[in-house]
């Protein structure tokens, strides 16, 4: 059987798809085209195929770390997770992956590293599994193999890969192509040669840092210096933060594919979409008789070809043609579905504005559940707190906040100062500003308490954990 190290680049925060992909909690953790998650998905599309895939490596953002684990966990997946201190791209991420995988191995086989974006949809897994074992035979020779997506239309927000012929093994890659304009993009499509450029790549571990240490030296040497001062906490890995930023930001195909001579391309016709817009979404959601997308509580008369998506209200329309309409807790996006992927202007321009809108969703996420602000004015907030059943939060303090706290659903064990209790639904307790307090969740349903902050200042970072569960003490964000 073929044995196959699976590496998911979880990063990126899907700024095309705001107001419901953002930052704190991007597309790729998100159920965008089904029940699961685009990460789960990918972690998956591997199984029941003639490969041993072992424990896949997950690169990903620091901030990520328990929503991703929690994910994989979900569906059954033990993964090896490498936070990656600062953004650097595709290149070093691959490369991190490579030197885990090979130090894995611990001088048996070299493994063979499928690598995945997390945020991309395959609806036909069997056709891109039989794709990864046609490419394995080049890869394990010591091809850097990537797969060409069959074009099904002249698009210029892709790149193309050229390759003179193809069979049924890997083809040697005749040149990569920029995005196209149009008239471009025509003539490419008709010439039978050209594909879309993926991202998604098998080759040897060590291949992949042979030819990333030929064409780009100073990112091989910062990233193996990041790795060999990595420190292995549970199951994450963390490189080096200072070696690492001092890493070149580069792709996959600008630091290698682009140069190297040993780049093999496998055809591949799966269904494949990259999600990279509102209007994507649209190509790939159910549609009723009139082209319409719909999904949360939706009222639409009238309409045609529009994707409408509700969150926490109703959202109606009449008489509306080719439109994204994006309700979420916090925000409303509108806009013609051919300007989808211009919704990153404005993600831009709230990111020059100071607003918290492109990072955090009014309900934030974290290891221990989630908060949502319900309300707030000068003076005072109202959250939501939902804790999972097992799960407690840090022991901590403010200097500039009280706290009331009513039980809604569930029970809570609280630690105030030296005090512990127990409080069930409709029952509250107060802490004042600078007491110690914790909330744990002792249940096997989840906690809800409706919080009530009140003081002069009431910003996330007005807090001094004490301990926490999460490797978390000491920090205030």
């Amino acid at each position: 059987m073929l044995s196959v190290s699976h590496v998911i680049l979880a990063g990126g925060n899907g700024s095309r798809l705001w107001p419901v992909s953002r930052a704190a909690y991007p597309k790729q953790l998100l159920p965008m085209n089904g029940e699961r998650t685009m990460l789960q998905d990918t972690a998956l599309r591997l199984d029941a195929a003639d490969v041993d895939t072992g424990q896949p490596i997950v690169v990903c953002n620091e901030e990520h770390r328990f929503l991703v684990a929690d994910q994989l966990m979900a569906v059954g997946k033990q993964a090896t997770i490498v936070l990656e201190p600062v953004g650097r791209n595709t290149a070093p991420a691959t490369a991190l992956a490579a030197l885990l995988a090979l130090k894995e191995a611990g001088g048996g086989e070299i493994p063979l590293m499928l690598v995945s974006p997390a945020d991309h949809v395959i609806e036909n897994v069997d056709a891109f599994r039989s794709a990864v074992e046609i490419g394995a035979e080049a890869a394990a020779d010591g091809a850097l193999v990537c797969f060409g997506i069959v074009p099904t239309y002249p698009a210029t927000g892709y790149g193309y890969i050229e390759c003179d012929s193809l069979g049924h093994s890997a083809a040697a890659i005749g040149s990569f192509i920029e995005k196209p304009d149009k008239k471009n993009a025509v003539r490419l499509l008709e010439t039978n040669r050209h594909f879309w450029n993926a991202g998604i790549f098998l080759m040897r571990a060590d291949a992949w840092l042979e030819e990333l240490g030929r064409y780009a030296p100073a990112t091989l040497k910062a990233v193996t210096q990041a790795f060999d001062l990595a420190i292995v906490d549970t199951d994450f890995v963390r490189p080096d933060a200072r070696a690492f930023a001092a890493c070149p930001s580069d792709s996959i195909d600008y630091a290698v594919m682009e140069r190297t001579d040993r780049g093999k391309v496998v055809p591949l016709d799966a269904g494949w979409s990259d999600v990279g817009s509102w209007s994507a979404v649209h190509d790939l959601s159910p549609k009723d008789e009139h082209g319409n997308s719909v999904d949360g509580d939706v009222l639409a008369i009238d309409c045609e070809k529009t994707l409408i998506r509700g969150s926490s209200r109703l959202v109606a329309a009449v008489g509306v043609k080719n439109l994204v309409i994006v309700e979420d807790k916090d925000s409303v996006l509108v806009t013609r579905r051919g300007h989808s992927q211009d919704v990153k202007k404005i993600v831009e321009e709230l990111e020059r504005m100071g607003r918290d809108e492109p990072k955090l969703h009014r309900q934030v996420f974290r290891p221990w559940g989630s908060y949502d602000s319900i309300d707030a004015e000068e003076g005072f907030q109202v959250k939501r707190l939902i804790v999972k059943p097992g799960a407690v939060l840090s022991l901590q303090k403010h200097a500039h906040r009280a706290e009331h706290w009513v039980v809604v659903r569930g029970i809570a064990r609280i630690t105030r100062n030296d005090e512990v209790f127990d409080l069930g639904v409709n029952e509250s307790c107060y802490i004042p500003i600078g007491a110690v307090h914790r909330i744990e969740n002792p249940g096997e349903i989840e906690l809800h308490i409706i919080e009530v902050q009140c003081g002069d200042y009431l910003g996330e970072d007005d807090i001094v954990r004490i301990e926490d569960d999460y490797g978390r003490a000491g920090t205030n964000t």
